[in-house]
């Protein structure tokens, strides 16, 4: 058995893998945004979509590159665009706020 596993894994196989678990992450996004919602009882966009986007995005991107296919690397390579940039936006709303609890604290 774990011999067929070995003759199996070959660069293709490999890199097929990998595609399945950018694809998995990328739609794990959704489920967390579900859940979350669901959660909080109104529509909420969780700072995790943003990772699970980008994590799923990359993996993605590369495997759209190792086979060769423009229309899914250009979708994947511009949609890491706005996953960046909210994760981003966030983090700074998140730093700002930082800054003003300490500067009221003092």
């Amino acid at each position: 058995m774990f011999t067929l596993a070995l003759t199996w894994l070959n660069r293709d196989h490999v890199w097929l893998l990998i595609g399945f678990l950018g694809q998995g992450l990328f739609a794990a996004r959704f489920i967390v945004q579900w859940l979350k919602s669901e959660m909080e009882g109104r529509s909420v966009v969780p700072v995790a979509f943003w990772y699970f986007s980008i994590g799923g995005g990359m993996i993605s991107f590369a495997y759209a590159i190792y086979i060769h296919s423009w229309p899914f690397m250009i979708s994947q390579g511009t949609g890491l665009i706005p996953y960046f940039r909210n994760l981003w936006l966030i983090l700074r709303e998140r730093r700002a706020l930082r800054e003003a609890a300490k500067s009221a604290a003092a």
